[in-house]
């Protein structure tokens, strides 16, 4: 049963109100001024709030403020005097849902309360299948960049099909991930999902691992052994560094995506193959086929959908998000509770080119939730490589401006940033600006930066 909050100080209004709304099957809680209708709000957390705008101890635009500083989408209707059209318009731009006028009639509000609800309804509806579609995507997957948002949109065109998919980029920017949430997306999603990197296995090993083989098919193999795309049948197979192939390979291959059949080792009978392949690979095929190294045919074939996951200095609007969600991954993960990230970590953070990817920044995230102190991370805590790194990149933010500078401003300001950075450690400061200790000591004896309380 729906809660509804009336917050009205007329004691005839409260009672109209309650009785139209039990007998259209709703809970009803009172609330005879401002103050009280907010503490009811807190205490009761209505599924709906009607507000009266003019009440004793404080008035229901106070109300609507407070109501919305907590939660930004319960439905919230506001009752106006008749003709006072500035505060509904303020009511509106302040979050009411809607609003009636005094006098009104009481069907008309019950229609209103009715569609608020329905649109709440949908908006929780809509907020759970985002969250789905995230748990899709293996809650990992984060971005809101326009490449990734890009590769969402393809994801979801292409997952539920058969046809071949390779994902190219570098290492380290998740293109596990990506394999991963189309097979989740398909409708092989209940059948196996099976993982082969080709870089990881001995290339005298890969034939057998990937097909299999007959007992007696060499020295050892005393029984049959089923390979990955036995086990893959009816699902998906993942190709992982699939450019790490040896030509002899990459012709069994093509012929799995062009005939759907193969042989396993040693043996005679062809064995017809219901599986999806999705391919990945950090290396630049193109290249490869031009050198003799891989096959145009095999490439033609792997790259039916051809997806590239961007590296992460080319999506670092994505930074906040992922750095974000690996700190609560890891305060989880090492009971830290909540942690609290200085403005300086992140403005760093965001100038560094992570020649890792994510997975270089998920372990800088990490190391820094394990060091931290008292749920908070301080610019301090970064490791020096990453700092060198960030302010190796801001010669493309220092741009002289047509109107000029004052140059001992600009150098004051880096002597101090060095210092909060480095949390008065002189020695290391000095290292953050490429300068000698005593040539620091001159600076900030010069621009009087030597009290704690300048910095």
């Amino acid at each position: 049963m729906k809660k509804i909050l009336i917050a009205d100080d007329e004691k005839n209004m409260r009672w109209i109100l309650e009785k139209k709304l039990k007998e259209e099957n709703f809970a009803v809680i009172e609330a005879r001024d401002g103050y009280e209708a907010f503490e009811q709000f807190l205490d009761k957390e209505p599924d709906m709030v009607i507000l009266d705008y003019r009440m004793p101890k404080m008035d229901g635009m106070e109300v609507l403020k407070k109501i919305r500083t907590l939660h930004e989408k319960v439905p919230i209707i506001m009752i106006t005097a008749h003709g006072n059209t500035d505060a509904a318009v303020e009511a509106m731009k302040l979050g009411a849902l809607d609003y009636i006028p005094k006098p009104f009639d009481i069907d008309e509000l019950m229609v209103k309360v009715k569609k608020a609800l329905n649109i709440d309804e949908l908006n929780k509806e809509i907020d759970y299948l985002r969250n789905k579609i995230t748990e899709t995507f293996d809650n990992r997957i984060i971005g809101k960049s326009r490449k990734m948002c890009e590769i969402f949109e393809l994801v979801d065109k292409v997952a539920d099909t058969n046809a071949t998919i390779l994902i190219t980029g570098e290492s380290g920017t998740g293109k596990e991930l990506i394999a991963s949430a189309i097979h989740s997306r398909s409708s092989r999603k209940n059948k196996p999902y099976i993982r082969v990197n080709c870089g990881a296995i001995p290339e005298n090993l890969l034939e057998s691992e990937l097909f299999g083989y007959e007992k007696g098919a060499f020295t050892g193999a005393q029984s049959r052994k089923p390979g990955r795309f036995d086990r893959a049948q009816g699902g998906t197979l993942f190709l992982d560094e699939i450019g790490e192939l040896s030509l002899p390979l990459q012709v069994k291959i093509l012929r799995v995506l062009q005939e759907k059949e193969f042989e396993r080792v040693g043996g005679t009978e062809v064995i017809k193959a219901d599986v999806r392949i999705i391919a990945a690979t950090n290396r630049n095929l193109e290249k490869m086929v031009e050198e003799g190294s891989f096959r145009e045919d095999l490439l033609y074939r792997l790259k039916v959908i051809p997806i590239h996951v961007p590296p992460l200095r080319q999506r670092k609007e994505d930074i906040p998000l992922l750095v974000e969600f690996f700190i609560d991954k890891y305060a989880k993960d090492l009971n830290k509770g909540h942690i609290k990230v200085d403005k300086k970590v992140l403005e760093i953070l965001m100038h560094y080119d992570y020649p890792g990817n994510i997975r270089e920044l998920e372990n800088i995230i990490e190391r820094m939730v394990i060091l931290s102190n008292g749920g908070y991370i301080q610019a301090s805590s970064l490791p020096r490589e990453i700092i060198r790194g960030a302010y190796a990149n801001y010669d493309d933010i220092f741009v002289l401006p047509e109107t000029g500078i004052v140059l001992e401003e600009v150098e004051k300001s880096l002597v101090r940033q060095a210092l909060e950075i480095s949390k008065g450690n002189q020695t290391h400061a000095a290292k953050l600006l490429g300068i000698s200790r005593h040539a620091l000591i001159y600076r900030m004896d010069k621009y009087k930066l030597n009290n704690e309380s300048s910095l």
